[in-house]
């Protein structure tokens, strides 16, 4: 870039210079007979001309220098994002309202400008060293450095008003949080997390230290490679403060900034049926026989998660979609398993389901005393006032109806938001098999009191 800059030097003083003069010399000597052949020796030595270019070359720089001659027009250009250099005690103040970077604009010859860019040497400085603790803002202008003495420098902005408070410490208890699990095995879950420190020293003032809810070891399970369940140490984990709103603290200091951990990965699992539901309706006369899953009478798959959420699941649902059907003997499906709320993998996530149709029969239990009260506000007592027996008509083939007793009903009377007084509620029965359907006779009569 530099030997550009000077080729163009020379070329301009070639253009503008040493041939116009040598022009006027050859005019003149075609004039001057009288000393043609002594000219004519001079000008034919290589010398001659080098001498005379140089001398011309140094007398162009110095006309330059010195701005007698101007190359090109005044210029400007903005220098952006500057770094700040701040200077103060930082073990006893905090200092706010700094910005982190300014722009510097810079004014004066292209090739000055040119010139500064190249060395790219900018440091802006704010000066508190003088400066103490108060409840007002100080203005302080920024110092910087000129590479070139000949550019005019302005600054934006040329000063701040900050705020100098003294620095203030306290102990915080520190917490763990777990990012990108999501990334992690799905067939890995995190048992136990154990941090090589439980407190950590927050630095700062007074308000920024109020502001702090939380102290949180961050642990990026995204960053490290976890195939299988073991015990795995964990270096240079970030610490974070945040507020009551979630919003990281970026004005506190944390000592130390960062921690180690241990994390015990475990795989945990357990084997649960998988439940068909049907939605729809059958052809009038018609029900469901049987239901094979994968050729099987009963199909159970493997399921992963947390232990706490995955021991509350005590079966799968898939849903088949029987309206309009009977007509024909079967119907295949391939369905695919939805994950519950807590699961994050399991063993098949498709199943083939083969339903099998026949003629529907039915038969009538008695369920008069085998009726359960929920959602009974507390201190309320209930009677029942309907008097003789309230059946339920079971609906299926003949093979299925004749394995179901009044044991395998479940019937049951939601109470939520009754009070005192009789009421009427509807008897429901709690149905997990899709080879039967149940009707309700009549509803229950009963006296809260």
């Amino acid at each position: 870039m530099i030997t550009r800059f000077f080729k163009k030097i020379y070329r301009f003083i070639d253009k503008t210079i040493i041939v116009p003069i040598s022009r006027v010399i050859y005019y003149l000597n075609k004039k001057l007979k009288k000393n043609q052949g002594r000219l004519d020796k001079i000008l034919n030595k290589p010398s001659f001309l080098v001498y005379l270019s140089l001398s011309l070359a140094v007398i162009m720089f110095l006309l330059i220098d010195s701005r007698v001659i101007t190359l090109v027009e005044t210029e400007a250009e903005v220098v952006t994002n500057v770094p700040v250099l701040v200077k103060y005690n930082e073990e006893a103040y905090v200092v706010e309202g700094v910005p982190d970077t300014v722009d510097i604009t810079i004014t004066g010859r292209k090739s000055d400008i040119y010139l500064a860019k190249l060395l790219g040497e900018y440091q802006v400085v704010l000066d508190l060293s003088e400066y103490k603790a108060s409840d007002s803002a100080h203005k302080v202008n920024f110092t910087y450095s000129k590479s070139i003495d000949n550019l005019v420098y302005k600054l934006d902005p040329s000063y701040v008003q900050v705020f100098i408070k003294n620095k203030e410490s306290r102990v915080k208890t520190l917490t763990t949080d777990l990012l990108n699990i999501d990334e992690l095995n799905s067939k890995l879950s995190v048992k136990s997390v154990t941090l090589n420190k439980s407190e950590v020293v927050v630095k700062g003032s007074k308000e920024a230290l109020d502001e702090i809810a939380m102290v949180k070891a961050l642990i990026d399970l995204g960053k490290e490679n976890f195939e299988e369940a073991g015990t795995y140490d964990i270096t240079d984990v970030e610490i974070v403060a945040y507020n009551s709103k979630g919003e990281r603290l970026n004005n506190i200091e944390i000592v130390p900034e960062v921690t180690s951990a241990t994390i015990v990965l475990e795989s945990y699992s357990v084997t649960v049926p998988l439940a068909v539901e049907t939605t729809g309706n059958l052809l009038a006369g018609r029900s469901i026989a049987s239901i094979l899953i994968n050729n099987n009478s009963s199909f159970s798959i493997t399921i992963y998660g947390e232990k706490a959420d995955i021991d509350k699941i005590t079966s799968v649902p898939v849903t088949i979609n029987v309206d309009g059907l009977g007509n024909n003997s079967t119907r295949n499906y391939t369905v695919k398993i939805t994950k519950p709320a807590g699961v994050r993998d399991m063993s098949v996530d498709s199943v083939n389901i083969t339903a099998t149709f026949g003629e529907e029969k039915q038969k009538t239990i008695d369920i008069t005393s085998n009726i359960n009260e929920q959602n009974l506000a507390s201190g309320l007592t209930v009677n029942n006032i309907t008097e003789g027996s309230i059946t339920v008509q079971v609906k299926g083939v003949q093979s299925v109806i004749d394995q179901i007793d009044l044991d395998d009903i479940e019937a049951y009377v939601d109470l939520a938001n009754l009070g005192k007084g009789e009421h009427e509620v509807e008897i429901k029965i709690n149905n997990t098999n899709p080879l039967v359907s149940y009707v309700v006779s009549s509803p229950l009569k009963i006296n809260i009191s």
